[in-house]
């Protein structure tokens, strides 16, 4: 039975719980929120406020924090004999956090899987198996409408913000729009508050709107989804066109490829991994020749 440690508590922490608590071959044995916030009735045995008081009775810890403490929480991990995943989703960022995490790893005999998450994570592999199959070609990639947790954190972190949301809006061909509400802090100035929005890397690439409301949780809806298509060429034959789409809780389900990862990292030799990396069975539970009887 794996042992499972949870690090954060918020809308994934509470989901990758739920997973983990259902999976048939791990179980948590500690939950880290550093917020101060009390433990939930029933959780009081397992909940701890630092990471340094989680034991190494703990075989892999799920990280369930804003992308940008990932890194450095899952080395400090590391560095404790405890194997990590998180959800990091900066693109941009993981080659070089992966390398930097590789070597750490390496070094204490544990190993990472970084950017499991829906994207990066499962759709990664969605998209190295469609150019597999279709080795030349484009592939556009088309998020929501819906709620982007990471970026919606990343306007959450910015000076004179209260609480925000950010909307994904798909324009097609792997364009977006983001729509971002924000709450204010008292005398916290609008405009600010923009400009530090539209020059976050989060937002940088696409076009964005700041609008000020005085309630985000009115707004807040946790659905997201995806449409991926690729139009390609196999060999030489022309107008191969795949798609696929999902409609999707956030939290949810990167909560439970969180969890799926977690059993993953166990079967890997030391090192930081992303998830095409990983087979793809390792991520499921049961045995080998009846998971292969099944779905081969």
């Amino acid at each position: 039975m794996l042992q499972i440690a949870i690090v954060g508590f918020g809308n994934v922490g509470k989901c990758a719980y739920e997973a983990v608590e259902a999976a048939p071959d791990m179980e948590v044995c500690h939950v880290v929120e550093v917020s101060g916030v009390s433990a939930p009735i029933g959780m009081e045995d397992l909940w701890v406020t630092d990471i340094k008081d989680i034991g190494r009775d703990t075989d892999v810890a799920i990280l369930c924090l804003p992308s940008r403490l990932c890194p450095d929480t899952a080395e400090r991990l590391m560095k404790m004999g405890i194997s990590t995943v998180d959800g990091y989703d900066i693109h941009q960022n993981i080659w070089q956090e992966k390398c930097r995490l590789d070597d750490v790893a390496k070094q204490n005999g544990v190993a990472g899987i970084i950017a499991a998450g829906w994207d990066p994570g499962s759709d990664s592999v969605l998209r190295a198996l469609m150019e597999a199959m279709t080795p030349r070609g484009i592939s556009y990639v088309d998020f929501g409408p819906g709620m982007s947790m990471g970026h919606s954190v990343a306007v959450k972190a910015i000076d004179g913000v209260e609480d925000a949301l950010s909307m994904t809006i798909p324009a097609g061909a792997g364009v977006h729009q983001r729509m971002v509400y924000v709450q204010l802090e008292q005398n916290a100035d609008i405009d600010e508050v923009t400009q530090a929005v539209k020059n976050d890397p989060y937002f940088v690439n696409d076009q964005t709107y700041v609008e000020q409301v005085p309630d985000v949780k009115a707004l807040l809806d946790m659905g997201h989804g995806v449409r991926m298509t690729r139009r390609g060429v196999s060999g030489n034959t022309h107008n191969q066109v795949m798609e696929f789409t999902m409609r999707i809780n956030n939290p949810a389900l990167t909560a439970q490829i969180l969890a799926s990862a977690a059993r993953a990292v166990k079967k890997q030799t030391p090192g930081c991994y992303t998830m095409i990396e990983i087979p793809v069975i390792d991520m499921l539970h049961g045995d080998k020749i009846d998971l292969i009887n099944r779905l081969v």
